[in-house]
C-alpha cells in the first residue's frame, strides 16, 4: 500500500460540492452500504453499476465498478479506508484494478448537515495529470447526478 506524505498539488486536485435533499445518514449510507453504493456509481447513462463490495472498516477494503454497456469493459476501483467517522467523514486510497498506470490516489468525503439537507464536500487528490483530474471530475459528475437520484435531491 501506497502512503501518501507529500503535499498534492492544487493542480492534481479535485474538489467537488454538492448538496442532497438527505439528511447526512442516508448519504452516508449510500457511499458505504453495498445496495445503495450499486445503485448509483456509474459515471453516465452508459455505465451500469456491477460491483459493489464494502468492509466499512479502518484498514478493510472495497471494491466498485461499473460496465459499459455497449462495449462491455468493465471499471473497477478498489481500495482501503484510513479514516471512517460515521455520518460525517470518509477518507480512502483509489485505484483502478488492474490499470497501475495512474497509481494510487486519496479521497475525503466531508458531509455536514443544515436542515434535512447534506453538503457533501469531495476532494480527490494526488492524481499524476491535470488531464486524469479532469477526466475523474466528468466520471464523478455524472456519478453524484445518480447519487442525488439515490438519496434525493
Amino acid at each position: 500500500m501506497t502512503t501518501k506524505t507529500s503535499t498534492p498539488s492544487t493542480d492534481t486536485t479535485l474538489v467537488m460540492k454538492r448538496t442532497f435533499a438527505a439528511p447526512r445518514a442516508k448519504v452516508f449510507e449510500a457511499w458505504t452500504a453495498p445496495a445503495m453504493l450499486g445503485r448509483w456509481f456509474a459515471a453516465s447513462d452508459a455505465y451500469q453499476p456491477v460491483v459493489a463490495e464494502v468492509d466499512l472498516r479502518v484498514g478493510g477494503k472495497y471494491r466498485m465498478g461499473m460496465k459499459h454497456q455497449e462495449k462491455g469493459t468493465v471499471h473497477t476501483a478498489t481500495g482501503v479506508y484510513r479514516e471512517i467517522v460515521q455520518d460525517e467523514r470518509l477518507v480512502f486510497t483509489w485505484e483502478w484494478e488492474g490499470d497501475g498506470s495512474e497509481g494510487e490516489s486519496l479521497i475525503t468525503v466531508s458531509l455536514t448537515e443544515t436542515a434535512g439537507k447534506t453538503e457533501m464536500i469531495f476532494k480527490h487528490e494526488f492524481f499524476p495529470t491535470k488531464e486524469s483530474r479532469d477526466e475523474h471530475e466528468k466520471g464523478w459528475t455524472g456519478c453524484f447526478s445518480k447519487l442525488g437520484e439515490t438519496v434525493g435531491r
